[in-house]
C-alpha cells in the first residue's frame, strides 16, 4: 500500500500549504497518481499533527474564512527521510515508485540513484520473464494474450531505456530541474 501519510510529509516540506491547497498538489498529479477525497486527506493531517509530525496555524482571511496552513516539523522531516530512504519493495505498485521519485528533492542523490537502481533491476527481472514467455508463445496463444505479453514487454523496455539514461544522467552530477524532461527526451530518441 503506498502511504499518502508521506506523501503529504513530502508537499509539505517543499512549502507550508492548507489542506485545500494540498488537495489542489494532488489533483494536479493526478494524472500520475489517483488524488484522495478529502474524506480521507483531513484524518491524516489531524493524525500528522497529533503525532507532532506537522504544526498548524490558523492564518486570518481577510475577506475569506480563516485558513489552516500546515508545515512540517524536524520530526516530520526525520520521518520523512526514514521511509523515502527505505527500500520500495519489489511487491509494491508502480505508484510507491512514482510518489517516491515525485519526492526526490527529499532525498540524497545517493539513495535516488539506489531507488533507481532497485527499480532497474526489478524491471530487468520483469523484462527477462516477459521476454521469456512471448517467445514460449505459440500459434495457439490467444490474440488477447499475446497483445498482453506484447504491450507489457513494450512498458518494461520503454522504463528500463528510461532508467539507464537517466541513471547515467545522475552519474553525470546531481539531479537538477529539467533533467528528468532531457531523460525522457533522449530515452525515445
Amino acid at each position: 500500500m503506498v502511504s499518502l501519510r508521506y506523501f503529504v510529509l513530502g508537499l509539505l516540506a517543499q512549502k507550508p500549504m492548507s489542506g485545500y491547497d494540498i488537495r489542489r498538489s494532488l489533483k494536479g498529479l493526478s494524472w500520475l497518481i489517483s488524488s484522495p477525497s478529502p474524506g480521507s486527506l483531513y484524518p491524516i493531517l489531524r493524525e500528522l499533527l497529533r503525532d507532532g509530525l506537522v504544526l498548524m496555524e490558523v492564518v486570518p482571511g481577510l475577506d475569506r474564512p480563516d485558513r489552516k496552513v500546515y508545515s512540517i516539523t524536524e520530526a516530520g522531516d526525520r520521518a520523512l527521510r526514514s521511509w523515502i530512504g527505505k527500500p520500495i519493495p519489489p511487491s509494491a505498485p508502480l505508484k510507491a515508485f512514482l510518489m517516491h521519485l515525485l519526492l526526490a528533492g527529499n532525498v540524497s542523490s545517493s539513495k535516488l540513484i539506489g531507488h533507481l537502481r532497485q527499480r532497474r533491476e526489478q524491471v530487468g527481472t520483469s523484462h527477462a520473464t516477459l521476454q521469456e514467455a512471448a517467445e514460449a508463445a505459440d500459434e495457439d496463444t490467444s490474440p488477447g494474450r499475446q497483445l498482453a505479453l506484447d504491450y507489457a514487454l513494450a512498458l518494461a523496455t520503454a522504463e528500463l531505456s528510461w532508467l539507464d539514461t537517466i541513471l547515467e544522467r545522475l552519474s553525470e552530477g546531481p539531479l537538477r530541474e529539467g533533467m528528468l524532461q532531457e531523460a525522457s527526451i533522449a530515452s525515445t530518441t
